[in-house]
C-alpha cells in the first residue's frame, strides 16, 4: 500500500520526505521491523521509541512516525535520513491504532462492532453475546480475555484487548471469514493507550466500576475517566448501554454522542429485572416483565444477562427469541463454575480477583445457601499489581466466609508470604482467627477439602479460567478445577 493511501485515515500531520512511497509493514517494535515497514515511535511507560528510530531505519523502516524529528533530539542525530519518510503527529500511539485499521481496510467499519467495559462482567457479556448470535445463525468474532474466536475456530487471548496491530488483523480475519458482528472487551488499559483507535462501535456497553489496576492508572479517578473514554467516542449513530444501578452508570454516558439506554433490576429503565428464585443450578428471572429460567447463579450474573438481552435487541432481535437462547446458556469458563461433589459440598471456582467481584460471589452464595452450610474461601492476590486491594479481599473474603485460606495467586516477581502478609494487615485479631495462611494453593485446596462437610460451599476464587500460576517469570500449569476435581475424586 502506498504511504499516502494510509495517511488518509490521519487528520493532522507534518510530512518530511515522499509520501508516494511503498510501504510493507507497520511496527512500533523496531526489532520487528522488516525492509519498507514504517515504524511508530512511541513514547512506552518503560521505554520511548524514539530512542529506537535509528535501529528502525538500520532494519530497514522506510517511514518513521514520531512525535518529535530526530533532530529535535537529543541522542545525537543532527539531521534527518535524506531517504527516510518523517510523519510529526502530536500522537504517535493514536496513530498507531489508524494506522492499523487503515492497513487492514478498516475492518471495524465491515462488522457491527460492540464494545463491552467495566471493572467485572466483560468476558461473560462479551462470550454470551456470541453465542447468542452464533444461535441466530450469524458468522461472529469474540474478543475476550479467555479466547479469541472467529466463528468456531479458537484463538489463543494474550490481552484482554490485544495491541492495535494485532486487533485489527483479527478483525480483518473476521471479515475475511464472513463474520457480520463481533464483541469484544475493552479494557481501561486498552482506552488509555488508545489500542481502539481508529475502531468504529455500533455499540458500547458499561457493566460496573470499582477499584481495579490502580497499579498503572494510580487513582481511581483516573481509571473510571479511561472507561468514560470509551463512550466519549462512540459516533451518533451508535447505542450506549449503561447499568442505571451502578453510581458511575449515567456518569459514563454524560458526553457520549451514542443514543443512550439502560439495564437495572433496582429502578425503571429501558431493560428491566427482577431475580424470582436463586438456586445452584440457576436463576429464574422476570426480565421486562417476562419470565426466564437460566443456568447462572447471583445478582451480579443478573446484571450479566440484561446487557446482553438489551444489547440483542438492540441489534434488532426479537425479544422472546433472545430469552429463549439465554435460557440455554451455560457459565462462561471460570466464571461461577459449579462442581458438585459425591460428598454433598459444592466447589465454585471463579475468577473473581478485585474486592468487588469476591463480594458478589459471596453474596451470590449466600443467597442461595440461606444460612444452610458453611462457606469456605481460598483466595490470593496477583503479585506486581495494586497492593492497597490485599488488604480489602483479605476482609471480605472474613466477612462473607465462615473460614477463609488465604494462598498464592500469581505472584510473579513478589514472594507469596509478602502478599499474604499483607492481606493480613487488614484483618484484625478477631478475624485472623478466621484465616489460614497456606502459599501453597494446591495445599491449600486440598485444605479446604479436609474442612469441608456435607452442605458447606467451597469457593476457590482468583484465577478462573488461567490455567498457570505465573511465578518469577515463568508460567507453570496449575488449573483450580482440576486441582478441586482431584482432591473429589481422591
Amino acid at each position: 500500500m502506498k504511504l499516502n493511501e494510509l495517511l488518509k485515515n490521519l487528520s493532522t500531520f507534518q510530512l518530511e520526505g515522499e509520501d508516494t512511497i511503498e510501504i510493507s509493514g507497520i511496527h512500533s517494535d523496531s526489532r520487528k521491523i522488516e525492509k519498507g515497514f514504517i515504524f511508530v515511535a512511541i513514547k512506552g511507560t518503560q521505554s520511548d521509541g524514539h530512542d529506537y528510530i535509528e535501529n528502525a531505519i538500520k532494519s530497514g523502516a522506510s517511514a518513521i512516525i514520531c512525535e518529535t524529528l530526530p533532530e529535535e533530539t537529543t541522542f545525537g542525530i543532527s539531521q534527518l535520513h535524506n531517504n527516510i519518510t518523517y510523519i510529526k503527529v502530536k500522537d504517535s500511539t493514536e496513530t498507531l491504532g489508524k494506522l492499523a485499521a487503515a492497513w487492514n481496510g478498516n475492518p471495524s467499519e465491515k462488522l457491527i462492532l460492540v464494545g463491552v467495559t467495566g471493572t467485572n462482567g466483560k468476558t461473560t457479556i462479551a462470550t454470551l453475546l456470541y453465542h447468542v448470535f452464533r444461535k441466530f445463525g450469524h458468522k461472529a468474532g469474540l474478543i475476550s480475555t479467555v479466547c479469541n474466536y472467529i466463528n468456531d475456530d479458537e484463538i489463543a487471548a494474550t490481552h484482554t484487548t490485544p495491541d492495535p496491530i494485532e486487533l485489527n488483523n483479527l478483525l480483518a480475519k473476521m471479515v475475511e471469514a464472513g463474520c457480520e458482528c463481533a464483541f469484544m472487551e475493552v479494557s481501561s488499559h486498552a482506552v488509555a493507550q488508545k489500542r481502539i483507535a481508529g475502531l468504529h462501535f455500533k455499540g458500547g456497553i458499561f457493566t460496573n466500576l470499582t477499584r481495579d489496576h490502580l497499579d498503572y492508572h494510580k487513582t481511581f479517578e483516573i481509571y473510571r475517566d479511561a472507561k468514560k473514554g470509551f463512550f466519549d467516542e462512540l459516533s451518533a449513530d451508535a447505542f450506549a448501554l449503561t447499568n442505571a444501578d451502578d453510581k458511575n452508570g449515567m456518569f459514563m454516558l454524560q458526553n457520549t454522542k451514542a443514543v443512550k439506554y439502560t439495564y437495572s433490576l433496582l429502578t425503571l429503565a429501558d431493560f428491566k429485572g427482577k431475580i424470582l428464585e436463586s438456586h445452584f443450578d440457576g436463576t429464574l428471572m422476570l426480565i421486562n416483565d417476562k419470565e426466564v429460567n437460566t443456568q447462572f447463579v447471583g445478582k451480579f450474573n443478573a446484571y450479566n444477562l440484561l446487557a446482553v438481552y438489551g444489547t440483542s435487541v438492540l441489534l434488532g432481535k426479537n425479544p422472546e427469541d433472545v430469552l429463549l437462547i439465554l435460557s440455554t446458556l451455560t457459565s462462561v469458563s471460570g466464571r461461577f463454575q459449579t462442581i458438585r461433589s459425591s460428598q454433598g459440598y459444592t466447589a465454585i471456582v471463579d475468577y473473581a480477583h478485585t474486592p468487588d467481584a469476591l463480594t458478589n460471589v459471596l453474596n451470590a452464595i449466600h443467597g442461595v445457601l440461606e444460612g444452610n452450610g458453611r462457606v469456605i474461601t481460598v483466595v490470593g492476590c496477583g503479585g506486581n499489581r495494586d497492593k492497597g486491594k490485599r488488604p480489602i479481599m483479605a476482609k471480605e473474603a472474613v466477612r462473607l466466609s465462615n473460614q477463609v485460606i488465604l494462598t498464592s495467586d500469581n505472584p510473579r516477581f513478589e514472594e507469596p508470604q509478602d502478599i499474604i502478609n499483607d492481606m493480613v494487615e487488614g484483618l484484625d485479631i478477631i478475624e485472623r482467627k478466621k484465616a489460614i495462611c497456606i502459599a501453597d494453593r494446591r495445599e491449600a485446596i486440598k485444605t479446604a477439602c479436609l474442612l469441608v462437610q456435607p452442605g458447606d460451599v467451597i469457593l476457590i476464587a482468583g484465577k478462573g479460567h488461567e490455567d498457570y500460576q505465573e511465578i518469577k517469570g515463568v508460567k507453570y500449569h496449575f488449573d483450580d478445577k482440576e486441582e478441586i476435581l482431584k482432591m473429589i475424586k481422591n
